[in-house]
């Protein structure tokens, strides 16, 4: 929806809006924000709330500490989940230098930079986002456990689905807020749910993603439970993936649709697949953030391993859904929802501009069970793995100039150095399995 200044001064005063928080989010994909009261209103549509990027990690250095947060207009919300009287809204906010040019560390900035090399070549991407996660009890102390009386499985229902109750208001919620929910429903493992969004362009996508979890989580702990994206908080069940659909359109159409190909896809709709298998491994570390991303990315467990594509099977990166049409679509089933989607976004729609703008075609499909292909058979056609771990990851980004060149030298420089940390803080912990398996015997 399209607001101006004058729309937004006069719903915060006909709805009795006492807070205004001014959001935004740091490199990692967490939100943060400054709230005002509606009395600052004005300075904050003047683009006059500073505040200091030296507090937060990944920002600036303290010696050039002082940044601003412009507002834009059209994500004006009221959160229905504060108190009715004196009402909490929030906007986005893209962060700014203090002469007034974009901060080169705003993961936003660098999504809408992307979106614009796509409105350049006269295209609009769309996106529709399937986003998993867990519900999981509390303890006495209000903490979080991964404690669940639930056994339910996939598309199982109330009263097996425990959580029926919960999705439903998470659900009505984020339709109160203006995000449209495509379908919900239980998932594979025991406490483990999916909400898909309905398509809708990139920029507005990544910032209901964002609103997106902060709801899943305020509703969830209204019903005493604790909703949680890390990618896999249990071994030997399915882990949490965040499958984005994209498509290209043009004018209004779409064109990754070709009704005359063999599988119903466009030249445009093959080099952009073929720009995502290429830059692929760069990317891993912006669509699977954590060194608990990776253990989710096994085989087994219907997440991806393989750099491959195909029609008919989901062990593959790039999935094609049957939906024909208009409604044709690529699948990248990689990324998680620990991840920050304006990166994971834009290092998507960067890389399937290039394969588009080189014309990189995509290997041939792989239509079998990779998981069950022999050390050989993977030789033979050339299947690339995914890297293993965060370590890995890190790597191959630093390797990957192109990606660099998305992300800008600012967030590869302070991405790199806290995922390195991460990952070194990991390697020197002695872990209960080291304990199981060592001290007894040893």
């Amino acid at each position: 929806m399209k607001f101006t200044r004058e729309d937004i001064i006069r719903m915060v005063e006909e709805e009795d809006v006492e807070f205004i928080r001014l959001q935004f989010t740091d490199i990692f994909g967490t939100m943060k924000n400054i709230a005002i009261t509606a009395s600052q209103l004005e300075k904050a549509l003047d683009n006059k709330c500073m505040f200091d990027g030296s507090s937060i990690e990944g920002f600036v250095r303290v010696e050039e500490s002082d940044m601003y947060l412009y507002p834009d207009l059209d994500t004006f919300t009221i959160f229905p989940w504060r108190p009715q009287q004196g009402k909490v809204a929030r906007l986005i906010c893209d962060v700014y230098r203090p002469d007034g040019t974009p901060f080169e560390g705003d993961s936003r900035y660098i999504l809408k930079k992307v979106i614009k090399e796509a409105a350049d070549m006269g295209c609009q991407f769309d996106v529709g986002p399937e986003c998993e996660f867990f519900l999981y009890h509390l303890d006495d102390n209000g903490q979080p456990t991964t404690i669940t009386h639930e056994k339910a499985g996939y598309f199982d229902l109330g009263p097996v689905d425990l959580g029926e109750n919960a999705r439903r208001d998470m659900v009505m919620t984020l339709e109160d807020v203006g995000i449209g929910v495509e379908a919900s429903h239980h998932e594979v493992a025991p406490a483990q749910h999916e909400i898909d969004l309905k398509y809708g362009d990139a920029l507005a996508m990544a910032d209901n993603l964002m609103t997106f979890k902060q709801a899943v989580k305020t509703i969830a702990k209204r019903h005493g439970l604790h909703a949680s994206f890390m990618p896999k908080p249990k071994q030997n069940i399915n882990g949490s993936g965040m499958h984005i659909n994209m498509s290209l359109s043009r004018d209004g159409v779409n064109i990754f649709a070709n009704p005359e190909n063999e599988k119903e896809l466009s030249k445009e709709a093959r080099y952009f697949m073929g720009g995502l298998l290429k830059y692929m491994k760069g990317m891993a570390a912006i669509t699977n953030p954590l060194i608990n991303s990776y253990k989710r990315l096994i085989p087994g467990y219907e997440a991806p391993v393989y750099i491959a594509w195909s029609t008919q099977n989901r062990t593959p990166l790039i999935r094609i859904p049957m939906t024909k049409g208009e409604g044709q679509r690529i699948e990248l089933r990689s990324p998680d929802p620990s991840s920050n989607p304006y990166l994971v976004l834009a290092v998507c729609l960067a890389a399937g501009l290039d394969g588009i703008r080189n014309q990189i075609e995509p290997p041939e499909s792989v239509d079998g069970n990779l998981y069950e292909l022999s050390e050989q058979e993977k030789n033979d056609i050339g299947l690339e793995r995914l890297p293993e771990n965060l370590n890995e990851a890190v790597r191959e980004l630093e390797k990957s100039e192109f990606i660099c060149n998305v992300l800008g030298d600012h967030i590869v420089k302070n991405y790199c150095k806290a995922k390195k940390a991460e990952w070194e803080e990991y390697t020197n912990q002695v872990t209960q399995w080291e304990l199981d398996q060592y001290l007894y015997r040893i």
